[in-house]
């Protein structure tokens, strides 16, 4: 189930890449020190979009300048950010499969 989940929102994301605006994800992309690329920030936010609502977009975008952050959540205890996690582990694996 989880694949054709990915597929179908895989192909969503295709069908709106192009209309995908600037948002935290790609803000937090451009400005990394990995120094993503238009083309690959503007994907990774595409899928943002579809997985991760606007308050988990803000949190996940810190992710780029403190990776520690991210550690810290997923070790967290709250009910929060063990619900972002699974979300945000969704949404790294939609972006990876959909970006790369």
């Amino acid at each position: 189930m989880k694949r054709v989940f990915t597929a179908a929102g895989t192909a969503i994301f295709m069908s709106t890449f192009s209309a995908a605006h600037a948002g935290p994800i790609d803000n937090a992309c451009m400005s990394s020190e990995r120094g993503g690329n238009r083309a690959l920030c503007g994907c990774i936010q595409a899928v943002a979009n579809i997985t991760l609502n606007g308050q988990d977009q803000r949190l996940a975008a810190k992710f780029f300048a403190e990776p520690q952050m991210a550690q810290d959540v997923r070790m967290s205890k709250t009910q929060y950010h063990d619900e972002f996690w699974k979300r945000y582990e969704q949404f790294g694996a939609t972006a990876s499969a959909a970006c790369s």
